[in-house]
């Protein structure tokens, strides 16, 4: 525990638990964030280190990173993560993701589809003919930082027409739109190692998203379905994939298969139910890669939920217990106090 961790872009929920999760185990914490604002410089378990903007400033951002040394490095977002991951070899740092080749194909939306109909793990049908479709980018950072969403819904030919145009630069996937709620999307987290054993895996479905249909979760449910971890497990195998990651999959009214949304290759945003149900991701990935080689996690937490209970502009979102809660924790209160502030501060607007 003598190298420490940096968690990076720590603004939000997932960096706020990555710091959590590892400063409980008693190892040096540096969060990291271009916005002195970030919750989580609000955490005790964090050494507070204000960087360059990772988008804006790339350049300036590695020489940063550089600076760190040697530490265990845990991106939260997606532009962070490639901007670390294509400069690996020129640091000192120890990644949870594979080598910048490796792993930029795995973020291709194209590559994950391809990959996956190869390995016989089902995908949506694609150019389906018939409405409602989504549209989705093959290259998704840039995307997202300019639409502020990760696809776009069609009802009729004119939204598609209009939908392919904004997608263009980006590479455009046509699909079906798969039928079923935000209760049909199943995610699996994993930490694989080089040689591609599962330290930790969880499984987990959300009930809430926010915003609905295509958004980030606000309540998820911990609950073990073999054929979706499976799936997951082949199609990271095929990759060739090692590391943190997280699988999601949307269950098919029509058929009950479960079918391929997205690979994320890193923590995700509800990472910390799986902490909750003993599979303590972030602290696997840093026992393996500082050479602790740990045994296999086993998640033991089904039915436990996970809620951003208060959103400034939302409803609360109570859960029944067994829950945790993404921003509030006893042994750690700073950074509830300072969102409750700002959840306060949304509702006197």
């Amino acid at each position: 525990m003598s190298i420490a961790a940096a968690v990076v872009d720590v603004g939000w929920v997932n960096g706020l638990a990555a710091i959590r999760s590892l400063g409980r185990a008693g190892i040096r914490v540096l969060a990291v964030d271009h916005r002195p604002s970030a919750l989580g410089f609000r955490s005790k378990y964090a050494e507070r280190l204000v960087s360059p903007d990772p988008f804006e400033e790339e350049h300036r951002f590695v020489n940063f990173v550089r600076a760190l040394g040697e530490v265990v490095i845990f991106p939260t977002h997606d532009n962070v993560l490639n901007a670390i991951a294509r400069y690996t070899d020129d640091l000192d740092v120890l990644t949870p993701f594979p080598a910048w080749d490796l792993l930029e194909r795995v973020q291709s939306k194209r590559a994950q589809l391809e990959q996956a109909q190869a390995a016989g793990v089902d995908v949506p049908a694609a150019d389906p003919g018939t409405f409602p479709v989504i549209v989705k980018p093959d290259r998704s950072v840039e995307f997202k930082r300019r639409y502020k969403r990760q696809a776009f819904r069609c009802d009729t030919p004119a939204e598609l027409e209009e939908a392919l145009a904004k997608t263009e630069e980006f590479g455009p996937i046509v699909q079906e739109l798969v039928p079923g709620g935000d209760d049909a999307l199943y995610s699996v987290g994993s930490y694989l190692t080089r040689d591609g054993r599962a330290l930790g895996v969880f499984c987990g479905r959300k009930l809430r998203q926010t915003p609905p249909g295509i958004g980030t979760c606000r309540v998820g449910e911990a609950v073990w379905i073999p054929e979706v971890v499976d799936s997951a497990l082949q199609l990271l195998r095929a990759f060739g994939y090692h590391g943190l990651s997280q699988v999601e999959f949307k269950r098919d009214a029509r058929d009950g298969r479960y079918k391929l949304m997205e690979i994320n290759p890193r923590l995700w945003q509800w990472h910390g139910l799986a902490t909750a149900c003993g599979v303590d991701l972030p602290r696997i990935a840093y026992a393996d890669l500082v050479g602790e080689t740990p045994p296999p996690a086993q998640m033991n937490g089904d039915g436990k939920r996970w809620a951003i209970t208060l959103l400034p502009g939302e409803s609360p979102a109570p859960q029944r217990p067994p829950y945790v809660d993404a921003v509030f924790a006893v042994d750690d209160p700073k950074p509830a106090l300072v969102h409750l502030a700002r959840v306060a501060r949304s509702v006197v607007r």
